[in-house]
């Protein structure tokens, strides 16, 4: 006799392959939807009506198995398949890919979602964020780009705003200095015409003499050649065929001929405080018995001073030119194997610093050679060229006996900057050293400085760590952030929400948030977007078993209803 619970069976098995049909419509709409996760939905059998529930074995029967009806099908659960879908290379490094099992973190206000989809961009404020806004997290940088390991926060990368200068640590040479080089047998000798004083007499001058009591010798009879409020400029004088910087000296009531010698010694780069010139001199300006000034050079021909009487200027306090006071007579010029280089250095502003090393070849004996060294910066806020000063020795060999830096400080007095810019000078480092060795000249030349100019962050790319390293205008690259994944021990347990992103769920676990390439979490893959892991094929395929199966189910209906029509038709 036909029975109404197999028409309930049949709408069973209608509803879960009507089901069935949501999910792989939904897959099949989302094969291009960008790390979508597959789904796949899984039947059970529902009650059975028990007509027996078996007996068992006997002396006298073999036993018997239970007897049950099956009541219909019903909908198990679905299951997502979280396998990585292939990735496809952008091009566009904000792009991001995750290849391994963990997720993206990001946030809208309060609330904390996971995705695997990652088409990040900067939104008006340069935070990174989704399509649809939400913000990602991961690990931000202090002011030194260090790292801040162990807090999330929302990551900003403020392209065209974040600006970066660094002052020089160190500067790295190259180069060899001829060990057979000429041997300096003199310095440089300029000496100004015999001066005397405006006083009875008119005794020669001294030190001590008053800038304002020296006779003008183009005057006949006593009259002072300086007056208080005029200045004296050097302008045009050269060291080494180097033009140097302009430099004034002012003359007050009580400025003396010590005083301007000291401002020679400044603005010459003269080293006063060196050892004695092979020819027995004393470098530096000094007054000779007779009254003249005489200014004698440190030894090397890259140290040799053109000072001519046109670059001796007098000037009144309102700048304008009285005349060239001094004459100069240049007796000789300095000598022995000498080499200079010229870099820039950077301060803390990133304001370029012009630095000039000069190496000259100091004595020759049969332990190695000598070298000196004069650094020497017309960017030091004060008048004064010279920065440092000291020996090197190399051995037999040609190699520096002594490998520590040279450390050096240039004063950056109401510049803004950080003052004294202090940085090292190394003439030995792998890769990059100076010899003594006889070649036919020296060379010298600084191969690596550290600091930078001011420098705009222009772009930046993402390591399969999760490093984010910006790139600036000046050439300088620097950690700007990391980008975090977390880690679920059941990620099918978390809770899909649309959008591509997904909740904590009761069963996924607590999230473990860590750097990429770490517990597990995969690695990052920049310029690259995880594509959907739907397998259409497979899909398709499914697609016919759902609706066999629906059809299956319809046609129980249909022939039930068929039975209970010829029932009833006994009944007429």
């Amino acid at each position: 006799m036909a029975s109404t619970i197999a028409m309930f069976t049949g709408l069973s098995g209608l509803n879960a392959n009507a089901r069935n049909l949501d999910v792989i419509g939904n897959n099949i709409a989302n094969v291009n939807t960008t790390a979508y996760k597959s789904n796949r939905m899984l039947f059970a059998s529902q009650f059975s009506r028990n007509l027996s529930l078996g007996t068992e074995p006997s002396e006298n029967t073999g036993g018997s198995n239970p007897a049950q009806i099956g009541l219909g099908v019903t909908i198990a659960g679905t299951q997502r398949n979280f396998n990585t879908g292939s990735l496809a290379a952008t091009g566009d490094q904000r792009d991001l890919a995750i290849e391994g099992d963990g997720f993206f973190v990001v946030q809208r206000g309060d609330q904390r979602f996971f995705t695997r989809a990652g088409a990040f961009r900067q939104n008006a404020v340069n935070d990174v964020v989704t399509v649809t806004g939400e913000r990602l997290y991961g690990y931000g940088v202090d002011e030194n780009f260090s790292l801040i390991s162990g807090t999330l926060v929302p990551l900003n990368i403020p392209v065209g705003q974040m600006r970066l200068a660094e002052p020089t640590r160190e500067v790295r040479f190259t180069g060899n200095l001829n060990a057979g080089g000429l041997l300096p047998t003199r310095s440089t000798n300029i000496a100004t015409a015999a001066l005397t004083e405006v006083s009875a007499g008119n005794p020669a001058i001294t030190a001590a003499t008053l800038m304002t009591d020296i006779d003008n010798p183009a005057i006949a009879g006593s009259q002072s050649l300086f007056s208080v409020g005029q200045f004296i400029e050097i302008n045009g004088a050269q060291k080494g065929g180097k033009v140097l910087p302009t430099s004034r000296f002012e003359i007050t009531a009580t400025t003396t001929v010590a005083d301007y010698l000291t401002f020679l010694n400044r603005v010459l780069g003269i080293e006063n405080t060196a050892s004695t010139n092979p020819d027995g001199s004393t470098p530096g300006a000094q007054v000779s018995a007779g009254g003249a000034i005489v200014i004698r050079s440190n030894i090397g021909t890259q140290n040799d001073i053109v000072l001519e009487q046109a670059n001796i200027r007098q000037l009144t306090s309102t700048g304008a030119l009285v005349g060239s006071p001094l004459t100069t007579t240049k007796s000789q010029a300095a000598d022995g194997e000498s080499v200079r280089t010229t870099f820039v250095v950077y301060d803390s502003l990133g304001t370029g610093v012009s630095v000039d090393v000069t190496m000259v070849l100091d004595s020759r004996d049969s332990t190695g050679t000598t070298w000196r060294y004069f650094v020497n910066s017309a960017d030091d806020t004060d008048i004064d060229l010279r920065v440092a000063t000291g020996t090197i020795q190399f051995d037999t060999n040609g190699q520096r006996l002594n490998n520590l830096p040279i450390n050096v400080t240039i004063d950056r007095l109401a510049t803004g900057a950080d003052t004294p810019l202090s940085f090292n000078l190394n003439f030995n480092t792998t890769g990059s050293n100076i010899t003594a060795l006889t070649d036919s000249r020296s060379t010298l030349a600084a191969t690596f400085q550290d600091g930078t100019p001011i420098g705009t962050l222009t772009s930046y790319s993402v390591g399969q760590d999760g490093v984010i390293t910006g790139a600036f205008t000046n050439g300088q690259t620097r950690t700007v952030g990391q980008v975090a994944l977390a880690k679920f021990s059941n990620p099918e347990g978390l809770v899909d929400i649309g959008n591509n992103l997904f909740q904590v769920g009761p069963a996924s676990g607590v999230p473990v948030v860590a750097a990429p390439t770490t517990l597990g979490a995969g690695r990052i893959v920049g310029g690259s977007l995880e594509q959907s892991n739907v397998d259409l094929a497979g899909e398709f395929i499914n697609l016919i078993q759902a609706s066999t199966g629906y059809s299956a189910s319809s046609r129980v209906i249909s022939t039930t209803d068929q039975l209970l029509q010829q029932l009833l038709a006994l009944g007429r």
